[in-house]
């Protein structure tokens, strides 16, 4: 057995360190946190703010393994990475190891190779308790924030939500860039272009240097233009440079693997990760843009002798940001005579490091600018026309030029040619074109990333994450915008003729963009009403900045904790106690019809419009709004046209047929099947032929695939992804599988699996009550219709196992449910039905969709 164990958190990365490090040495993977705060229950003394760790169900074994690996090595080395979140998984390791000082070491490294392995045995340090602290405070911090603000949006708003200190904020920057474009009013003027030509009828192109507010002044313009004579009025040139940007952080890495590679935020950082643990790269969570003095010799020596001497310019770059967390290095490759490396999708953005790293150590590109002016004494205004010559392309030649979406339309990279002040041109063309003022674009993951960190929300490590979260929860999309159109006048100038058009502009359409969700508006509202301090974006800033203290050692994290929630707890009980419901009520109008008002507002199942008021004598009717339509905007007309659904059709082999809108989307239901009309298609243009196609397809899509003991096998895709069904029993079907094309023995495989997982679910049932104790994921529980609830432990003060539990009679068990529920039995008994039978039509509407 090896004398030393190493711990680190992947498993990739143990495996690239093994490899360094010889036989008196065993790397394993702790696989992340061995512990954290409980899944259920806030697991925080509110009164010390003390954490209560425990050890998740799934790794009780793998803690049992290291445990016997300690107790067999003589020293424990810590290698997790040199962040908050990394000191903390060696703190958790050292504690619930038992690690004593003596028989443990904590070593760190910015890259995973050979060298800075073995430096980082020969200088080993002890856990650093401020770093420990820092993230501790944020773990409490948010948890506390999320589980006492989520359910006061349950019970204000709509159950299963949820709040936190950075997604909520993140939110809000989403939503108020969409009222902000909603708001916009644009405003038209008319810009002036003019190709120019010169003695050898060489094409010079240029704007005008000043545009039009009225169409007519625009017209005038072009009239005198008619009979001027354009002559060079200057030609100036002047030399200027470009210089790299500095090597990535975490965020620009973000921000431009998005724009270049195209890929999000939490794809870049997953490949970030594996080019981390396998070598390629130093570490992928750094606000630093330092390298080291090796990296910049070693970046020197490759520029030198890829491109030549004059290419190289080494420099040190410094971090603005005084939040800058830690003192790593930026990302850089850990060697650069690594030029590529075998997995496409690693490499491109290994390509993307290497270059950009090399980048930084390059000699500025050399441009000479030239500009024009071309008019005449007798117009008001001139022309002006820009070039741009590359003289020495310097770092331009690693990293080469990306446009932005800020960037102007136009491209200045442009040789103009050789023209003498006093020259006389003559005009080829010169337009006038109606342009309309743009809003603020909505945001993209890159973008949505620079403004966080422009705000200091948020640390490279949440990023990801909380942009991840906040898709999960539904509060943001990235839906397709469909375009508007609207009308824009041109007027050209051509051979002293003025040609005016009317042509059709689309505007206003996006895609892979963030929309906040209608839920995701009302959630923002509430909580900017009510929480102001909690979702101001300074304060969340602040928060940052004191974890950073806390990290340095200059602030206690329970004192901070202490300061905060006692500013917070106040405000949330004052909330629950006194805030109105919110529901993004709209009143739209009245209905023709009925003279009733018509609303759009959240409901129980999500967006709806309602006719009609909850306390009328005849109670509301509803309908869901289609995807693409939003409470916001929704017109009282597009309102109503979705009360023409449901509609009946003809029967269709003899089962009704009818086209409604439902929770998913709109659908055909045919007999009690409920098939989805592809996305984009308008169920109401939806007619007998288009609904036996959808049916037809439906049917080919759900025949048999297969058999399983004689029974038929068939496959689809639902909302947790592709699955196959044998009997009433859905199976899903992992990745690993070929789900075009699953074989019999695959089939089989599934099945048996999923069988033999049924056979044991069930420790003890009782259909009729709906009662029944279950193995669940972590440990036995008793589910009672679809609530489940806690197993008690025994007098003894010991857990109840599988086999004991086989005896437990019925009656035990509801104590067990009653003691927990005191209403649970109770509820059925409730003389509620007139309420219920009053929202009948409701609820089969919204529910119809759900059994898809």
């Amino acid at each position: 057995m090896s004398k030393n164990l190493v711990i680190v958190e992947s498993p990739a990365k143990a495996k690239t360190i093994q490899k360094y490090l010889g036989k008196d040495f065993e790397v394993k993977s702790s696989f992340g946190h061995i512990r954290d705060l409980p899944k259920k229950g806030m697991g925080i003394d509110l009164a010390t703010f003390s954490p209560d760790y425990e050890v998740s169900a799934d790794k009780k074994k793998l803690v049992t393994e290291l445990k016997a690996a300690v107790k067999k090595a003589e020293m424990v080395w810590l290698a997790s990475d040199e962040d908050r979140e990394g000191e903390a998984i060696a703190w958790h390791l050292a504690d619930e190891l038992k690690l004593k000082p003596e028989n443990r070491k904590r070593i760190v490294f910015h890259e995973i190779t050979k060298n800075a392995i073995l430096k980082a045995i020969e200088n080993p340090r002890d856990i650093d308790q401020n770093l420990v602290n820092a993230q501790q405070a944020r773990r409490v911090l948010d948890r506390i924030v999320g589980f006492e603000m989520s359910p006061v949006l349950w019970k204000k708003v709509k159950p299963g939500l949820s709040a936190g200190r950075v997604q909520s904020v993140a939110v809000r920057l989403i939503v108020e860039r969409e009222k902000e474009i909603r708001e916009f009013a644009p405003k038209a003027s008319f810009k002036l272009d003019g190709i120019f030509l010169n003695k050898t009828e060489q094409e010079i192109a240029a704007k005008l240097k000043k545009d039009f507010e009225k169409e007519e002044d625009a017209e005038k313009f072009l009239e005198k233009a008619k009979t001027t004579e354009f002559k060079v009025l200057n030609v100036e040139t002047k030399p200027g440079t470009r210089s790299a940007s500095a090597p990535f952080t975490t965020s620009t890495l973000q921000q431009e693997a998005s724009s270049r590679l195209g890929y999000n935020v939490t794809n870049t950082m997953r490949l970030a990760q594996r080019l981390y643990e396998e070598g390629y790269i130093t570490y992928m969570r750094t606000d630093s843009v330092n390298l080291s003095q090796e990296a910049i010799e070693d970046a020197k020596k490759q520029i030198t002798s890829e491109y030549g001497a004059e290419y190289s310019s080494p420099r040190n770059y410094t971090t603005k940001s005084a939040s800058a967390q830690e003192a790593h290095e930026a990302i850089r490759p850990t060697d650069f005579a690594v030029k590529s490396i075998g997995d496409a999708q690693l490499n491109r953005l290994y390509q993307l490091i290497y270059r950009r790293t090399l980048a930084s150590q390059m000699a500025n590109a050399k441009i000479e600018k030239t500009v024009i002016e071309i008019g005449n004494a007798s117009l008001p205004q001139y022309f002006e026309a820009q070039g741009e010559v590359i003289i020495f392309d310097g770092f331009l030649k690693a990293y080469g030029i990306v446009k932005t979406e800020d960037d102007d339309e136009e491209n200045n990279e442009k040789l103009l040619p050789k023209v003498s002040v006093g020259e006389v041109l003559s005009y080829k063309k010169i337009t006038a074109s109606e342009k309309f003022t743009r809003p603020s674009a909505r945001y993209t993951e890159a973008g949505l990333v620079k403004k966080l960190e422009e705000l200091g929300i948020g640390r490279p490590s949440t990023y990801a994450p909380t942009i991840q979260t906040i898709q999960n929860r539904e509060y943001v999309d990235k839906r397709e915008i469909d375009p508007q159109t609207r009308e824009v006048i041109r007027m050209s100038l051509v051979k002293d003729k003025i040609k005016k058009e009317v042509l059709e502009e689309k505007f206003g359409g996006d895609k892979n963009k963030f929309v906040p969700t209608d839920i995701g508006e009302v959630v923002n509202d509430f909580l900017t009403d009510n929480f102001k301090e909690i979702l101001d974006y300074g304060f969340t800033a602040r928060v940052e900045e004191s974890f950073d203290e806390i990290a340095n050692g200059d602030q206690k994290w329970k004192e901070m904790m202490t300061n905060f929630y006692s500013k917070f707890h106040p405000r949330i009980e004052d909330v629950e106690e006194n805030a109105d419901r919110a529901t993004g009520d709209r009143l739209l109008g009245v209905d023709p019809k009925t003279g009733k008002n018509v609303h759009a507002r959240i409901g129980r199942f999500g967006a709806m419009i309602q006719i009609g008021e909850t306390e009328d004598e005849e109670k509301p009717i509803f309908a869901s709004l289609m995807t693409g339509q939003n409470i916001a905007t929704i017109s009282l007309a597009e309102a109503l046209e979705l009360f023409k659904l449901p509609f009946e059709l003809n029967e269709f082999e003899g089962q009704a047929v009818s086209v409604g809108v439902g929770r998913f989307g709109p659908y055909v239901k045919w007999g009690e099947t409920f098939i989805s009309i592809p996305k984009g298609e308008d169920p109401l243009s939806v007619g007998q032929a288009r609904a036996e196609e959808i049916i037809n397809e439906k049917k080919k899509a759900d025949a048999p695939i297969a058999t399983y003991k004689g029974d038929p096998v068939t496959k689809g895709t639902g909302r947790f992804g592709p699955f196959i069904k044998y009997k009433d029993i859905f199976v899903n079907v992992p990745k690993r599988y070929n789900f075009d094309n699953l074989s019999q023995s695959d089939i089989n495989e599934l099945i048996d699996a999923k069988l033999e997982k049924e056979a044991n679910r069930y420790i003890q049932q009782w259909e009729k009550e709906k009662i029944s104790i279950e193995n669940g994921r972590w440990g036995p529980f008793v589910k009672f219709g679809k609530a489940m609830f806690k197993i008690p432990k025994k007098k003894d003060d010991t857990k109840y196992d599988a086999e004991e539990l086989k005896d437990v009679s019925l009656d035990e068990v509801k104590k067990w449910i009653t003691d927990q529920d005191k209403n649970a039995f109770a509820e059925k008994k409730k003389p509620a039905a007139k309420k219920t039978a009053a929202k009948k039509t409701t609820a089969v509407k919204k529910t119809a969709a759900k059994k898809k």
